[in-house]
């Protein structure tokens, strides 16, 4: 199994012709405003996961999706029924005002599951925490919840291939009921700025790390860029390696277009 990291939380899992895209996004550097997943992998993908509606999670599924037929996994709350049909949130509308149709489509509440081509995919709960950025010495504060864009559609995914288990936490704050949740090989942020604002932080992605005890963590979503900034949400990820493998759990920090074989 090869897994590749692009960049926030846009990663391509790959095993005997699966091929896995999570989150395939949108870099937000405006430097460099593309695709996290290249081009050149999207006719191959076999099943896109959306852990929630936010650019660099959710740009470019629609269009991945066209290009490849892949089946698509994201929470209910991502979705809207109207008139008999289930709709997507549109991945370049603006707030909640246009919603799309797109193929293949399974939405999944916490605690369900679907199999899809021999891949087994669970909804995990998962909680995305308030983004503050801020901008000329201003705070500006965006809070998930009913009506708002950010954070729309919430949900982590256990991801389990050939028997081997990948779980995907998004962009979520810390949540005590992960205990309840085993994978062999864990992705989740590190880049929280503290007080559950965005996601978890390198002190709270290691509780995460106790309560699911993988085999192997990876961590994602922290020093990314973000408009005018080339790194924003910073972590020291050598901290959180060394943490985490006191805790008997190795630990692959992958950059941008780095593999990893397991």
């Amino acid at each position: 199994m090869k897994i590749t990291h692009y960049l926030y939380n846009a990663f391509v899992i790959e095993v005997n012709g699966v091929k896995v895209a999570i989150d395939p996004g949108q870099n937000l550097w405006i430097f460099k405003l593309e695709s996290l997943i290249p081009k050149s992998e999207w006719r191959t993908i076999t099943h896109v996961v959306i852990t929630h509606g936010d650019p660099d999670h959710h740009w470019q599924s629609d269009r991945v999706t066209k290009a490849s037929g892949a089946h698509v996994v994201c929470g209910k709350d991502l979705t809207r029924t109207i008139n008999g049909q289930t709709l997507v949130v549109a991945p370049r509308g603006r707030a909640l005002t246009s919603w799309v149709k797109i193929d293949n489509l399974h939405p999944l509440d916490a605690g369900e599951s679907v199999t899809l081509d021999g891949v087994k995919i669970d909804a995990v709960r998962t909680v995305h925490g308030p983004i503050i950025i801020p901008i000329f010495g201003f705070a500006i504060k965006a809070q998930p919840g009913p009506g708002e864009r950010v954070g729309l559609g919430s949900m982590g995914f256990r991801i389990t291939i050939n028997g081997i288990s990948i779980l995907n936490l998004g962009d979520s704050v810390l949540l005590p009921e992960w205990k309840d949740v085993a994978a062999d090989v864990l992705m989740l942020p590190i880049g929280g700025l503290g007080h559950h604002t965005w996601t978890m932080d390198v002190d709270e992605a290691l509780e995460a790390v106790k309560l699911v005890s993988p085999r192997r963590v990876i961590p994602c979503h922290y020093n990314v860029p973000l408009f005018w900034k080339r790194r924003f949400a910073l972590a020291d990820d050598q901290r959180f390696k060394r943490e985490a493998e006191r805790l008997g759990v190795e630990c692959t920090i992958l950059k941008c277009g780095e593999t990893l074989t397991v």
